[in-house]
């Protein structure tokens, strides 16, 4: 735990990159682990979403199916945590790969949270962007079983999230980018570093010379690269808790 505490205590602008595996503990299942989603649901693609209804109804009723436990899910250890390196004033930002919104319930700052791939708190129309609370439209869709259509427009409504084949945000890269060029310490958290180009923003602050640390159960992408100065493998919500603990003076855990 040494290594970890010291690379934490010297950070005064650090990078915290998350994935799915930090918020395992909070009752969200993973994508591609052996539970994962993809074990028993088929993505829809995003082309299939715009032009067919029937791919349309499947990922309303996926959304639907998943929303109880995204819409209840409270944050875990791990995720205070970095509330505690934020109130210790080391913390410059957090990219997540994650859509459950669970870094800004925890109590990180809207602005300090960037969300590669979209957030299922708001359901979004493909055409106006404008957004809306979710539940009155999975209420109507499990009623009816149709696909929502915007009220102002009439455009498709989903997720505010990023589906297969959709292109991120640029401005979202854009922000991602610029942590990783400020920061002075960078951290992997809960990720196998495995779906790009997220995974390369944690890469791209080391490869400036930056400390970088791993911590996540099983192996990840980027564990024999030569700039992963620390690694632990282990449950994140046990070991990155009680390592921010040790080096925050004071403690706030």
């Amino acid at each position: 735990m040494d290594d970890l505490r010291v690379f934490l205590e010297r950070a005064e602008r650090l990078l915290v990159f998350t994935g799915a595996g930090i918020s395992t503990n909070s009752g969200i299942p993973d994508f591609r682990g052996p539970q994962g989603v993809w074990k028993t649901r088929q993505p829809v693609y995003f082309s299939q979403f715009l032009t067919s209804e029937e791919a349309r109804i499947e990922y309303w009723d996926y959304k639907l199916e998943s929303w109880p436990s995204m819409r209840d899910a409270r944050p875990n250890a791990a995720h205070y945590a970095i509330v505690d390196l934020l109130r210790a004033e080391r913390l410059l930002a957090v990219v997540t790969q994650n859509i459950d919104g669970l870094h800004q319930k925890a109590g990180i700052p809207e602005e300090l949270v960037i969300e590669l791939h979209g957030t299922n708190r708001w359901i979004e129309c493909l055409t106006c962007r404008r957004r809306f609370e979710p539940q009155p439209l999975f209420d109507a869709f499990a009623a009816t079983v149709r696909p929502p259509r915007c009220p102002h427009c009439a455009g498709w409504l989903k997720s505010a999230t990023i589906s297969f084949g959709q292109d991120l945000d640029p401005k979202t890269l854009e922000a991602a980018e610029h942590a990783a060029m400020q920061c002075d310490a960078v951290i992997a958290l809960g990720s196998t570093l495995s779906v790009y180009p997220a995974a390369s923003f944690p890469l791209m602050a080391a490869r400036r010379g930056v400390p970088y640390a791993i911590v996540n159960r099983g192996q990840t992408e980027h564990d024999s690269f030569p700039e992963v100065a620390v690694r632990h493998d282990g449950d994140v919500g046990v070991i990155f808790p009680r390592a921010v603990s040790l080096s925050v003076s004071g403690g706030f855990c």
